[in-house]
């Protein structure tokens, strides 16, 4: 198990005093030297050593706040320059240890850093160190793991929330199937709604189990050649029947043959969410294009419909899990919501990467790019076997 912040930070501090004891008492003159660490003044042997190997950023104060040592990880997250420790909170908490000798915890928000971001959060410990009044600051960037828990708070929420709608229809609907027990049409309209719903709560469920099988991107346990052709055509085949229904053409192109190496099973998935998603979003009597070409060692699925299209301001979200640009219209198509998060779990489990191009009105068309069987995309006659050409 993986050694908590408060844990590693307690030992450091507690590591990193005992050199100082040794040092004041054995050695109070001698200066340390590490590569690659700032240094501005003499500091005890061997602090270096322990500060070079820490994955928090960690800073030692002298009596007067001006930085002695300061690790990498500090500087470029732009906790110090030069000899100035930069987050005010930090400096403030370090005068306090200063004065009373006791260690405090935190938690700060900085400014900007070195990736980008416009706000890192951070886990801090400012500790006393010897009798001189240097301090220690220990600082672990915490952005991540805060993004994690509120997309998984998010998560739950949104099951809940998804769970709840059908299994409240379908208590509502038996409710009132039992009310109208002597009228046979009104029984039959309503267990008819009653199967829709539970079909939706059933899609639900296979796309939660399939998102958990494969959010995590690791790689695919056992995988073999995939025909395009054949998952395209699996693909098809399983939302034919609601394309028909708004008279949209299911319509195939490009090069036949290609293959790629992964799991025909989770091809077929990634692209029935294409297909359906296109179906769902685009208006009756027009049609859905489904086009292949070889890219390099890559093989390209294009996915183009003549729908509504996506917002701008969408389009960096649209792959999110329970992300919707219109949720009433989302809702009254029958989506889970799970569909695009799928896709890109697909692909990343492949090695590689969905993209998409969209405009209001003009429709849209997403692009699954995979690695190609054998490192090349090249085409194999229909009439060869998969098994045969190698």
């Amino acid at each position: 198990m993986a050694m908590s912040f408060a844990a590693l930070a307690g030992f450091v501090v507690g590591a990193l005093a005992v050199l100082f004891y040794r040092n004041q008492i054995e050695a109070p003159n001698r200066a340390a030297a590490a590569d690659g660490v700032e240094t501005g003044a003499a500091l005890p042997q061997g602090v270096a050593s322990v500060l070079a190997v820490l994955p928090s950023s960690a800073v030692v104060l002298d009596a007067h706040d001006r930085v002695l040592r300061a690790s990498s990880a500090a500087r470029a997250f732009g906790l110090v320059k030069g000899d100035r420790l930069m987050a005010a909170e930090l400096l403030a908490l370090a005068r306090q240890v200063r004065r009373d000798g006791e260690i405090r915890e935190s938690e700060i928000d900085v400014a900007g850093h070195k990736f980008g971001q416009e706000t890192t959060n951070f886990a801090v410990r400012v500790a006393p160190l010897g009798s001189y009044g240097q301090v220690l600051v220990l600082a672990e960037d915490q952005t991540e793991r805060r993004r994690v828990e509120a997309v998984r708070r998010d998560f739950v929420a949104n099951v809940s929330h998804e769970l709840k709608t059908p299994v409240g229809a379908m208590s509502l609907l038996a409710e009132t199937i039992q009310d109208a027990a002597d009228d046979p049409e009104a029984v039959s309209r309503f267990a008819g709604r009653m199967q829709h719903e539970a079909a939706r709560l059933n899609y639900l469920i296979q796309d939660l189990i399939t998102l958990s099988r494969i959010q995590g991107a690791e790689p695919i346990p056992t995988p073999g050649q995939v025909s395009i052709d054949e998952a395209i055509h699996d693909a098809i085949e399983y939302c034919n029947t609601r394309a028909s229904a708004k008279d949209i053409a299911l319509v195939t192109g490009g090069t036949e043959g290609l293959r790629i190496w992964g799991d025909d099973e989770l091809l077929v998935t990634a692209l029935r969410n294409l297909i359906d998603n296109a179906v769902a979003y685009s208006p009756e009597h027009t049609r859905v294009v489904v086009s292949v070409r070889p890219a390099g060692d890559s093989v390209e699925i294009s996915v183009s419909d003549q729908g509504i299209g996506i917002p701008e301001e969408a389009l960096e979200r649209i792959f999110e899990r329970f992300f919707r640009v219109d949720a009433a219209r989302s809702r009254a198509t029958g989506g889970t919501g799970l569909g695009l998060a799928i896709v890109k779990h697909v692909a990343a489990a492949h090695a590689g990467e969905v993209s998409v191009w969209s405009k209001e009105g003009s429709g849209s068309t997403f692009t699954l790019r995979l690695p190609a069987f054998g490192g090349t995309a090249v085409a194999v006659p229909p009439s060869i076997p998969l098994e045969a050409a190698k």
